[in-house]
């Protein structure tokens, strides 16, 4: 047991460069990692993020890193190992006009009381499309233990943590009971044939989603009470999906052979996503049907999981 004076303390580490040597080789490449994007996201209470693109051209210059959040809009992030400059906040605006982003994150290691002011105006003056963060990094130990990473907000649009906790309340509130049961019941099933598909760990939503190694794809199991149909897709939200969608269109009739059926390919050359589907008519609501649903979803998932992961990987890009 440990007693009170043995008890270590706390030390900062002032120089981030002693970790991160490189801004873009490093530090760049660490916090696009998926475990440190969900510290971030864990910070600003934005929900899962997942990275579309690093060093994403945008006109003359590149944004650090460009990521979807759970609604599907874009997020990008900037960042600094050092005090915000000008450059930054000007190359902040340029993409957010390029890009049309809803979220914008600037992260650095110290702000400047000018740059922290310039957020605070811009979140008062936009509307509600666009949200912009600022975070300073920090780095921490105890003795000679590893550098712990700690995000501080300087900067958030007006009443965000309350609007945030408020929708996340609605949603629960609104969720329908009979997705929690059915996605219980799946993942009894799961459980009592050991299936290799990883049980859900969110129940009251009508989908689930599976990552697969790959920014921009996942794989979506969705119910829909209201046109009495269950599917499972391939969604390709990346920032070339439709070049991405067109090679696996090539190898349209090998996947379809693979999946043991025929697919819907739903291009939607005018949206944000493409998806490769698997359609079930059947009612969700008809709970005793459910048995048969839970079946053809276990089964559908399987044959997605085994097949597109790899063929995403072979996409290159």
């Amino acid at each position: 047991m440990t007693t009170a004076n043995e008890l270590a303390r706390l030390e900062r580490i002032d120089d981030l460069r002693s970790v991160w040597e490189n801004e873009a080789q490093d530090f760049t490449r660490w916090l696009g990692r998926p475990e440190n994007l969900v510290l971030l996201a864990d910070t600003l209470g934005i929900g899962e993020l997942e990275t579309v693109a690093e060093e994403q051209a945008v006109g003359q210059f590149r944004a650090d890193i460009l990521c979807r959040d759970g609604d599907d809009s874009l997020v990008l992030i900037e960042n600094q190992i050092q005090r915000t400059d000008h450059t930054h906040l000007g190359q902040l605006l340029t993409y957010a006009a390029g890009l049309q982003t809803a979220s914008i994150i600037w992260v650095a290691s110290e702000f400047r009381d000018e740059h922290r002011a310039a957020l605070d105006w811009l979140n008062e003056i936009t509307d509600e499309r666009f949200r912009f963060f600022g975070l300073e990094i920090e780095l921490w130990r105890i003795a000679n233990s590893p550098a712990a990473p700690k995000f501080n907000i300087v900067s958030r649009p007006n009443g965000w943590t309350r609007s945030a906790h408020h929708v996340a309340a609605v949603q629960v509130q609104a969720s329908n009971p009979l997705h929690q049961r059915f996605w219980a019941r799946f993942c009894e099933y799961l459980s009592e044939i050991d299936s290799p598909i990883k049980p859900p760990t969110t129940l009251y939503k009508p989908f689930i989603t599976y990552t697969i190694g790959k920014g921009g794809f996942s794989i979506d199991a969705y119910r829909s009470m209201r046109y009495k149909r269950t599917w499972v897709d391939l969604r390709i939200s990346a920032l070339e999906r439709l070049a991405y969608f067109e090679l696996l269109l090539e190898t349209r009739e090998d996947i379809e052979s693979e999946i043991g059926r025929p697919l819907d390919w739903i291009e939607d050359p005018d949206g944000k996503v493409s998806r490769i589907r698997s359609a079930h008519d059947t009612d969700p609501t008809n709970e005793e049907d459910w048995d048969r649903q839970v079946k053809w979803l276990d089964e559908t998932l399987q044959a997605f999981l085994r097949l597109f992961p790899q063929l995403v990987r072979e996409l290159g890009g």
